[in-house]
């Protein structure tokens, strides 16, 4: 057997190894675990957006049989809920685990209740009888800080948490001597994570050892052991933290939460197991939402469409409180404004508003969506006032191919790219002039057909440490092989649906030179995977899996050491390869790597300078970030008679450097594209006047269903990362981060014969009738 007999398992379509048990319903989560003498935890929640509390009476939850506590804010230690700001002088308010003496927020938690059955637990939440002095709520985050609007936290004058600013260039200057601006304001409307699986908690505490272990639907079981144990006040090697499968993260499981602490006081008060399973409106009330910004552009180019400067002002609504990632997400907006462009000159300030609503935090993408969103749209709008081809005018502000690695004006180094390369491949698969053309015959006949285009770039690979406090970092990995062979992997990546059961095997298979099937990666537990920092930011891949790369390589040469000693044979000379180490050119002289495994733990004579075993550990912390981009297009129809929007046909080609197995990929690419496009048409977080939420039920929030998506088209160039040794770049935010400008682009033209240039997300259809028949 020849190194050219077996083929290289990077990059190719591997079926994900999870998705049997997935399926076919033998997958475990959560609330699938049963502990002796467990208990069940339920809230009593705050009804109004703002309100003081002036008493809370829980004798008739007390009395209810079953019951076997009752808590308020004055029952439970102060810990209070992690949050960081975003400037130095942000404002983090005071955040504890219960409300204390006013509500900032519709199911802000006022009072617990433990009970020996669940819905014991909350039908006494629901006899706690809570005396509220209802209090005006601020919901606009544009006039939080008008005169006389009621003040959320005392600390925060005019409701505000902080202003981030980040002036560059010569933006005064350079809009005196434009040729054309244009100005728009736009909108990123709240959206809700909506997981399959909400949040889930089941704490345990054993007061003997004076241990925890929590089981919770969370991305970073590493970074919720270490706060936890800072919290709780318990000794972080006697906390343990699994999260088990995680029904869909999306950057809501990141983030910590009171419940998570709750669980463990609760549970060391009692002496029994603490589960807790949210419900989905619970979900829709407490659980971080996403977006939630209103942005003011105005954009200066010349007479060729170069753009010269832009000037933007973004509010970003923080909801009650800073959660750990609330203030941080915002400022990803500011810092990708040029998006692919070559623009010198900016001027952007961020100013993060406190509002009687849950708090935002991150959702897919995390604040990259946002900065993609706008400056796409102003290009569209500029492309439309200077009459050039929104192609066109792309072409003329993209930063060139040989000008990477590329500073923008922000501060950014993007590592690669070809923007040129992934437009022409997608203007090469839908026959722009083509559809062009069509386009042209479908308004001879009455129809409205919009063609919509987006460019992107991204930050992610969340990389280095000193960039961005708790959003950077290492990631830790190893690599044991058994005394039979098998080989297992362990991550500090805690992946959710990305596929690293799969795409880390793949890895490991290569530079092992064993089969898949004898390769098992673990994660998401603490106690087996000694360190991490978890999964977000499409980190998983770039950092995660190239301490996986770097593990497996030690391990490899180790193999290669004991196989020439016992072949006696120069490491040089030696390959693994097919299960086995074989001489090169000589594949007749080999051990197999079961072989070489089982010399490694036996007591034999070792070769020099060598211990037993085969087995090593990596951490690997990037140099930079990495920017992967790519380029969209959308086909729609929008009717007349109805404002209706057919989604006729959607192309994305994009960038993600090194791909370790295209099916993950695309099935990446395919889940980003859905939420997007959901951003687009259908999604929105509402609340009315006094902070009610009204779309607090699937029945409200506007999930699509499959039948509105065509068959997604998607391909692939190539553009490697000089950042990691893989590669590779990320892909798990591209879809999102695209396709809502794609989408509100192509509408736009459609709508174009109507005067309108540009219409705020969700585009749903009574809004589009109106500017249709209006």
């Amino acid at each position: 057997m020849t190194t050219t007999d077996v083929p290289k398992m990077v990059g190719a379509r591997i079926k994900r190894r999870e998705d049997p048990r997935l399926i076919t319903g033998r997958a475990e989560y959560v609330d699938d675990i049963q502990l002796v003498r467990m208990t069940y935890m339920a809230f009593a929640r705050s009804e109004h957006a703002h309100a003081r509390i002036r008493n809370i009476d829980t004798a008739k939850a007390k009395a209810l049989p079953g019951v076997l506590l009752v808590l308020t804010a004055a029952d439970v230690p102060p810990i209070p809920v992690p949050g960081q700001g975003a400037t130095p002088d942000t404002i983090i308010p005071p955040h504890l685990l219960l409300a204390t003496d006013t509500a900032k927020h519709v199911g802000d938690p006022i009072a617990l209740v433990v009970a020996d059955d669940r819905y014991v637990a909350r039908d006494a939440a629901d006899l706690i009888e809570i005396d509220y002095e209802p209090l005006p709520a601020v919901v606009d985050p544009e006039r939080a800080s008008d005169p006389g609007v009621t003040q959320i936290h005392p600390e925060a004058a005019n409701n505000l948490a902080y202003l981030w600013a980040l002036p560059t260039g010569d933006s005064e200057q350079a809009f005196a001597n434009a040729a054309v601006t244009v100005k728009q304001r736009m909108i990123s409307q709240r959206l809700m994570g909506v997981p399959m699986e909400t949040r889930a908690v089941l704490a345990d505490y054993r007061k003997g050892a004076d241990t925890v272990t929590l089981w919770t639907s969370t991305q970073t079981p590493h970074l919720h052991k270490a706060f936890l144990a800072q919290l709780t006040g318990i000794s972080e090697d006697r906390v343990r933290v699994i999260a088990p499968e995680v029904g869909g993260g999306f950057g809501v499981k990141i983030d910590f939460y009171a419940e998570e602490i709750l669980s463990i006081v609760v549970s060391r008060m009692i002496g029994r197991p603490v589960k807790w399973i949210e419900s989905r409106s619970e979900n829709f009330q407490v659980t971080v939402q996403g977006r939630g910004q209103v942005a003011e552009y105005e954009v200066a180019a010349d007479a060729n469409g170069k753009v010269q400067a832009i000037r933007a002002r973004i509010r970003a609504d923080m909801g009650a409180y800073l959660q750990a990632f609330t203030a941080g997400v915002p400022t990803f907006s500011g810092l990708m404004l040029p998006g692919v462009y070559d623009i010198h000159n900016v001027d952007v300030e961020i100013s993060g508003a406190f509002t009687n609503k849950a708090p935002t935090g991150a959702y897919r993408g995390a604040g990259r969506p946002e900065a993609t969103y706008y400056i796409e749209r102003m290009m569209d709008i500029l492309a439309r006032e200077m009459d050039i081809d929104p192609i066109e005018l792309r072409r003329r502000n993209f930063i060139p191919s040989d000008q990477f690695p590329y500073t923008t004006a922000t501060g950014l180094v993007y590592d690669s790219g070809d923007y040129d390369k992934t437009l022409n491949k997608l203007l090469e698969i839908v026959d722009y002039p083509a559809l062009r053309q069509e386009q042209a015959r479908a308004r001879e006949q009455g129809r409205y057909l919009g063609i919509g285009i987006s460019t992107w770039a991204e930050i992610c690979g969340m990389g280095p440490s000193a960039a961005f406090a708790g959003l950077g970092g290492w990631e830790y990995a190893s690599v044991r092989v058994e005394r039979t062979g098998k080989v297992t992997v362990a991550t500090g990546t805690s992946p959710h649906g990305q596929g690293q059961e799969t795409s880390f095997a793949q890895i490991v298979g290569d530079e092992l030179g064993v089969p898949i099937e004898d390769i098992s990666v673990l994660h998401g537990d603490t106690a087996m995977v000694h360190h991490g920092l978890g999964t977000y930011g499409s980190r998983a891949i770039a950092v995660g899996g190239t301490a996986v790369l770097r593990a497996a390589i030690q391990v490899r040469e180790k193999a290669k050491k004991f196989a020439a000693h016992l072949m006696d044979a120069s490491e040089d000379d030696l390959e693994l390869v097919g299960g086995r180490a074989q001489v090169k050119g000589s594949p007749d002289r080999f051990k197999t790597f079961a072989e070489v495994a089982g010399a490694a733990y036996a007591p034999m004579s070792l070769p020099a300078d060598t211990d037993p075993g085969l087995e090593a550990t990596s951490y690997f912390e990037p140099s930079n970030f990495t920017y992967p981009f790519g380029a969209h297009a959308a086909v729609v129809e929008v009717e007349k008679e109805t404002g209706e929007v057919k989604l006729l046909r959607y192309v994305a080609v994009d960038d993600c450097g090194t791909i370790i197995n295209p099916l993950l990929v695309e099935g990446q690419i395919h889940g980003g594209l859905v939420q997007g496009i959901a951003q687009a048409l259908t999604e929105e977080v509402v609340y009315d006047e006094n902070g009610q939420l009204l779309s607090g039920t699937l029945m409200d929030y506007a999930v699509p269903t499959a039948e509105i998506f065509p068959r997604f088209e998607t391909a692939n160039t190539v553009t490697t990362t000089p950042v990691n040794p893989l590669g590779a770049k990320g892909i798990g935010e591209a879809g999102t981060i695209a396709s809502s400008p794609t989408i509100v682009s192509a509408v736009c033209d459609a709508l174009a014969p109507f005067g309108v240039r540009h219409v705020d997300m969700p585009l749903r259809p009574e809004k589009l009738w109106k500017l249709m028949n209006q």
